[in-house]
């Protein structure tokens, strides 16, 4: 699976996007980022605060219990703001 960070997520891990096989235990955006949190101190400091990144499923907004399923590419980013 294809995963890309947008903004300071990809400021804080270090590269713009990355190939990963996940293990079988995956199902959701939450239980992607809890898994990434566990690769390293990188990871651990872009999702620090979880509730703070927003995510995407093959380029659809989605919500931390979504499932990913058979998901090709899943995207990390800041909220969004105007103006």
């Amino acid at each position: 699976m294809k995963l890309v960070y947008f903004a300071w997520v990809r400021e804080r891990i270090g590269r713009a996007e990355e190939d990963l096989v996940l293990p079988p235990e995956i199902a959701t955006v939450a239980d992607l980022i809890d898994w990434l949190r566990g690769r390293g101190e990188e990871y651990a400091y872009a999702f620090e605060d979880p509730g703070v990144v927003r995510a995407a499923i093959d380029r659809a907004h989605a919500k931390p219990d979504a499932v990913i399923g058979d998901a090709r590419e899943v995207a990390f980013f800041p909220p969004m703001t105007g103006g």
